[in-house]
């Protein structure tokens, strides 16, 4: 999408935001209602809360039951049927291949790419003596971390991010990794006793940055999204979500991919990584910010050529 121009479109005279009712999603859907009613003050702007299969069910890992497209594919219904005009997602939840009729209108200038370390005792990672439990619901975290710190306990953790925090205060975990950019948007940035590097736990692809969906039919809705468009962080997220879709990427994949401008240029790194943490294979490369998948499939085509290939194999067989 090419950046909003000086004149505003016309807007729709009613928009309707489909979200997710977590806190962390209604948060998100809220600010894209705030940043629409001051661009269009003429124009009605509501939120229509759903609940979605994935946040009903949350006694099992999502790996195991279809992954994050669960989060969205209730969502892209509404859109369908009419109830909605557009989605607010965290990207880093949708799925890498859009069904078809569907496109991601806008990208929103991103937040915070990190994991955090969350605890109520301990400062960092290196802290933690051996033995401690971690909880976490991401394999890509787990891999890294067992890669990392081998002496530490990995077990699963589900819910939304107060949830969680709950469970860590009541003390099944001595710490817990979540993303930096929901607890800052939440207003617990105080929780974070330390931002992870992306060298110890590199992020998600699109972690951080907003997806607005929508019908690819719905020029109109698509036009008056495009000044919500932050093409910076299009570029890098675009190049990580080529990446995973090269690899065939979803939550059964222990893998990350990040990309960011530096120096008017794209810089892209990505792994994949066997769930133990016993295998982990890197790729870095420089690209243009004009042609960001080309990058993130030559990132792809650097893993597949250093062994990518046969960790994917064994865990999609």
């Amino acid at each position: 999408m090419s950046p909003a121009s000086s004149t505003l479109p016309t807007p729709p005279a009613r928009l309707v935001i489909a979200s997710r009712e977590s806190a962390l999603a209604m948060w998100q859907a809220e600010h894209i209602r705030d940043r629409l009613r001051a661009l269009y003050p003429q124009t009605d702007v509501s939120i229509l809360g759903m609940t979605t299969q994935g946040d009903q069910i949350l006694d099992v890992s999502l790996s195991k039951i279809g992954g994050k497209g669960l989060f969205v594919k209730e969502l892209e219904t509404a859109l369908e049927d009419g109830r909605a005009d557009f989605a607010v997602h965290s990207l880093k939840d949708v799925p890498m291949v859009l069904p078809e009729g569907f496109v991601l209108a806008a990208i929103g200038e991103r937040e915070d790419p990190h994991d955090a370390f969350v605890s109520n005792n301990y400062e960092n990672l290196a802290a933690l003596p051996a033995g401690s439990v971690v909880g976490t619901s991401s394999l890509r975290r787990e891999s890294q971390l067992r890669a990392r710190f081998p002496h530490l306990v990995i077990e699963p953790l589900r819910g939304n991010v107060q949830t969680r925090l709950r469970k860590l205060d009541e003390g099944l975990y001595a710490a817990i990794i979540l993303a930096a950019a929901g607890l800052k948007r939440l207003g617990l940035a105080t929780r974070i006793r330390a931002v992870i590097s992306s060298e110890d736990s590199l992020p998600a692809v699109g972690q951080g940055a907003l997806g607005i969906e929508c019908r690819a039919d719905r020029l109109d809705v698509i036009a008056a999204l495009q000044p919500l468009h932050h093409p910076d962080t299009a570029a890098c997220v675009f190049a990580e979500r080529a990446m995973s879709r090269a690899l065939n990427g979803s939550c059964q994949v222990p893998l990350g991919g990040f990309a960011e401008v530096q120096n008017g240029q794209l810089r892209m790194r990505g792994f994949v990584a066997s769930p133990d943490g016993q295998r982990v294979i890197r790729a870095e490369a420089m690209g243009e910010i004009a042609a960001p998948e080309a990058l993130g499939g030559q990132i792809a085509k650097s893993l597949l050529a250093q062994g990518a290939g046969e960790i994917l194999a064994a865990l999609n067989g």
